[in-house]
């Protein structure tokens, strides 16, 4: 008894630790945003002073933040749309209806998130600028589509192969066909999982910072790009740079705040029969 419970404290400690570590470089990039340019460069690092929203005002008078905010979510949200109608179907089809090939094919789309993106960027840039997607929402959207299919996919065929085969034949005896089978019993029933994939996927478009800032400008760019046009000729303005990149990450981390426990439930879902 003794035992069990120092090895509980002792895992409340070491998760403690390990999220005030990781909580760490957030926390100092927040409280740099209210610093001075002169405070942000002290050495030593000073932890008391007196705050200041002259950065955030710096960087709302040089660049509009709500335009590439709204980019972000338009691409965020529209990448994960056409991910998950794209990859919902395909995961259907490979998880019940399954052929000697099914297993490679997902070998092959995870690996081709194994490829370095330097390495496709000269045919990406050519393929857009012939299609005049540069620097264009729609490009960007497929593209982040493009991206975070093969997760979506591997995601929700986790979610689908273990579900339980004799529900979706009950509902065949009954007379469904496998549009109704998707719609209105597999989806209602695997929505968690369905909701966390939801979730890493505009995460992960929302974080893209490669591909926005080499096909994307002035008119597409979200905040990723937003957060790399503070960095100048004359060189880094930590403060400034501090005020832009918590803007930045402020909407998703509110978005993570707020849905956490539906996110770990999803990731959870079907661990435990």
């Amino acid at each position: 008894m003794q035992r069990s419970r120092s090895q509980a404290v002792g895992v409340t400690i070491l998760g403690w630790t390990v999220g005030l570590v990781l909580f760490f470089p957030i926390a100092w990039m927040v409280l740099t945003s209210f610093k001075t340019e002169v405070e942000a460069f002290a050495t030593p690092p000073s932890i008391f002073f007196t705050p200041t929203l002259e950065n955030y005002a710096a960087v709302e008078s040089r660049i509009d933040y709500f335009k590439f905010a709204l980019n972000s979510v338009y691409i965020s949200f529209g990448s994960t749309f056409l991910c998950l109608i794209i990859g919902g179907m395909a995961a259907y089809s490979m998880a019940f209806f399954p052929t000697k090939r099914t297993e490679g094919t997902l070998l092959w789309m995870l690996s081709t998130k194994m490829m370095p993106a330097v390495g496709v960027l000269v045919p990406m840039y050519l393929g857009f600028r012939d299609l005049g997607l540069l620097d264009t929402v729609t490009g960007m959207v497929l593209l982040m589509t493009l991206v975070n299919l093969p997760i979506v996919v591997w995601m929700l065929y986790t979610y689908f192969r273990d579900y339980p085969r004799e529900i979706l034949e009950a509902a065949r005896v009954d007379g469904a066909g496998s549009w109704q089978e998707m719609l209105y019993i597999l989806l209602p029933t695997t929505l968690p999982g369905i909701v966390s994939t939801s979730l890493l996927t505009i995460i992960l478009a929302w974080n893209e910072a490669f591909w926005s800032i080499n096909l994307t400008t002035a008119n597409a760019g979200p905040l990723t790009a937003f957060i790399a046009s503070f960095s100048s000729p004359e060189g880094l303005f930590w403060a400034k740079l501090s005020a832009a990149s918590t803007l930045a990450i402020a909407p998703i981390l509110v978005l993570g705040w707020i849905s956490q426990r539906q996110l770990v439930r999803g990731l959870t879902f079907g661990a435990v029969k």
